[in-house]
């Protein structure tokens, strides 16, 4: 992020605090009016990228579409809007607002380039995912009620929301499969470093630990009969003495301590 560091230093007066809020809140007024207040205007229709209706002339869809409720029923936006609003302000008081700004700005682009180059049409819907994939890659232990009942960890959500995906990339058409490499592909931009210097330290980690293991010194024994070789680890039953009357330290198992030939050191 050396390069996001300096683009800050200089733009990033421009940046927009709480952009999430801002989403939110429009969101929320768009599905009032969408499916409150005047359900029969297909208010929808009017804000969704379409790339045919862009090059005639619809250019405000380019930034609408991510004014989309991702949801119809009242508790379930409530619900959405308000985890939306909790994991983009989370990233912004991790990264700050302009990193902020430019990750949802680069997932908006992404999106419409992978819209116009399948001339189909698309909503934030991957977008909004992929902004769930960055927040568990930086909090995989948080832990969420879910259905305000169960404690879950949002790496074990991040899980579905993978499979999630997968599965819509190989059920759905050119413009789904687009948009979702367009996700993955921001989320890639902003942590793949990040990962691979993760799983390249844990490699180094392991094998550090094993190199410490291999050359630490490997204490076999304590007692070992000088007979038979009897060991507390091969006889754990054992009782091992030193004999008294051989020269030197030597020491024998129970049952060949009275039998043994003793030792004379010249």
């Amino acid at each position: 992020m050396k390069f996001l560091n300096k683009l800050e230093k200089i733009y990033g007066r421009y940046a927009i605090s709480e952009l999430m809020k801002y989403i939110v809140i429009i969101n929320f007024a768009v599905y009032l009016i969408a499916y409150v207040v005047y359900p029969e205007g297909n208010l929808i229709n009017w804000l969704i990228l379409d790339a045919h209706r862009v090059m005639s002339g619809e250019v405000w869809r380019l930034i609408t579409f991510i004014f989309i409720p991702p949801a119809a029923s009242t508790f379930w936006i409530l619900f959405t809007l308000y985890f939306y609003y909790m994991i983009g302000n989370a990233l912004e008081h991790e990264w700050g607002s302009f990193k902020f700004n430019i990750f949802y700005l680069t997932g908006i682009v992404g999106t419409i380039i992978a819209t116009f180059i399948s001339g189909g049409v698309s909503t934030a819907e991957y977008l909004n995912l992929s902004l769930f994939l960055a927040f568990a890659f930086l909090y995989p232990n948080y832990e969420l009620m879910l259905f305000f009942v169960l404690p879950i960890k949002v790496k074990y959500l991040a899980a579905l929301d993978l499979l999630f995906l997968l599965s819509s990339f190989f059920r759905g058409g050119l413009t789904t499969k687009l948009v979702i490499v367009a996700a993955l592909a921001n989320i890639f931009l902003f942590f793949g470093r990040d990962a691979l210097s993760g799983i390249k330290n844990r490699k180094k980690v392991v094998q550090n630990k094993k190199k410490f293991k291999d050359n630490r010194p490997k204490i076999i024994y304590f007692h070992r009969c000088c007979v038979c070789g009897a060991t507390e680890k091969t006889h754990p039953n054992m009782e091992f003495r030193y004999c008294a009357r051989c020269e030197g330290h030597h020491e024998y198992c129970m049952d060949h301590l009275f039998n043994h030939e003793h030792v004379k050191e010249d």
